[in-house]
């Protein structure tokens, strides 16, 4: 579970202005992760991406690496 909010975590602060101020909290139901990740209103474009083609690559590649876990992870973005 730790390295599923690591790699969230490695990718989120690589595509804002401020780094410091991404958080990223998870939490495990049975074999189910849910990751929030909270970011300033201002970088949530950055994050999201154009018809949230970034948040989609953010969430293959979760599903991907928590498979790997036997895990099923979900991500949540808030401001």
């Amino acid at each position: 579970m730790g390295e599923l909010q690591a790699l969230v975590e490695y990718i989120a602060r690589g595509l804002v202005d401020d780094p410091a101020s991404v958080r990223v909290q998870a939490r495990r139901r049975g074999p189910n992760v849910i990751i929030d990740l909270r970011v300033p209103a201002a970088e949530m474009g950055k994050v999201i991406g154009r018809q949230g083609r970034i948040a989609r690559a953010m969430r293959t590649l979760l599903t991907i690496a928590a498979a790997r876990n036997g895990l099923r992870a979900s991500l949540d973005i808030h401001e």
